[in-house]
């Protein structure tokens, strides 16, 4: 049976939800269906992170990413406040662990400013443990508008709020085909075929995919990467009070290991970064061979494999370890 809309949305995470929520509110009278693959919203990245609200501190100041990240931080705090999510300012120490560190700990110190952040604090050793007793360091940042949050919780509510609104949520309809039909689109579905004058990508994990659907030839692609973490044990969750990071090391394109508490009281250690064998490749032993063919079948990979090889071996190991 096939079903129509003006406008289809693909993926069904924070991304999705949040893009529904903005178009129902900008155009009410919009007919909008949202096609999720699994049975359940918020599967794959919204279900597997931290939860940090970040505040925008590292980013270049007066770039999108910076604009984008310092703003969303201020509206995911107030959603959350609007609709009853529980969320937490507990705030987040980076902290220089070797004078070496401090040059780029002041750089980060600079760009917050420049990005509008308040409350920012540079911290002596003395005070770094007034915040976090447990935390030896040079220096650190005090980094107050930092915060955690349940992301599923949250794109719950978005759910909840786009359905209210008149729009559909379809899940386990994958998208398997998209062909061109007159002025718009056909979408062929696990769940049946969809028509749509337009079309919203938020694939996440799959999002190239989708886009070559359309005929586009995507000038990148995804490469899956899986951070791992330990938990603390219950009795020793107490060493860590809020957020505590490191400087990030210019050798390697992520934040670092760090400890980070959530909302439910949990505190995690980690993440480091593993190439994935497969595109939702959650543990080392899930591989996908086609999926892993297109990783070392892209140009891109291999560019970033000179680059980062032996930091990537090295995290391959620990892995495996």
């Amino acid at each position: 049976m096939t079903q129509s809309a003006d406008l289809a949305i693909v993926g069904g995470g924070i991304v999705g939800l949040a893009t529904a929520l903005a178009l129902t509110e900008a155009h009410p009278r919009l007919r909008l269906m949202l096609l999720e693959k699994e049975p359940q919203i918020a599967a794959h990245q919204t279900g597997h992170n931290s939860g940090v609200i970040h505040s925008g501190i590292y980013y270049k100041p007066g770039s999108l990413k910076a604009r984008t990240c310092v703003e969303g931080a201020r509206r995911m705090k107030q959603f959350c406040d609007t609709h009853g999510i529980k969320w937490e300012g507990c705030g987040k120490v980076i902290v220089a662990t070797d004078a070496a560190e401090l040059p780029r700990l002041q750089n980060i110190y600079e760009r917050g400013q420049a990005n509008g952040l308040s409350g920012l604090k540079m911290l002596s050793a003395e005070e770094v443990r007034e915040f976090e007793p447990s935390c030896r360091a040079v220096r650190a940042i005090h980094v107050p508008e930092t915060g955690i949050v349940d992301y599923v919780q949250v794109a719950g509510k978005m759910a909840e709020l786009i359905q209210q609104r008149g729009a559909r949520i379809q899940t386990s309809a994958g998208v398997r085909a998209i062909r061109r039909q007159g002025t718009g689109l056909v979408l062929e579905t696990a769940q049946g075929a969809v028509e749509a004058r337009h079309l919203v990508n938020c694939g996440g994990l799959h999002s190239d995919r989708v886009a070559g659907l359309t005929g586009v030839t995507p000038e990148v692609r995804i490469i899956p990467f899986r951070g791992e973490y330990y938990m603390l044990k219950p009795e020793r969750r107490s060493i860590v009070r809020g957020l505590i990071y490191p400087v990030p090391d210019p050798e390697f394109p992520f934040l670092g290991v760090h400890f980070t508490r959530t909302i439910h009281g949990d505190v995690e250690a980690g993440p480091n970064a593993v190439l994935a064998f497969a595109r939702e490749g959650y543990s080392l032993g899930t591989v996908r061979p086609a999926e892993l063919a297109g990783t070392l079948g892209y140009a891109g990979f291999w560019h970033m494999a000179r680059k980062y090889w032996r930091v990537g071996a090295y995290e391959m190991y620990r892995s495996a370890s």
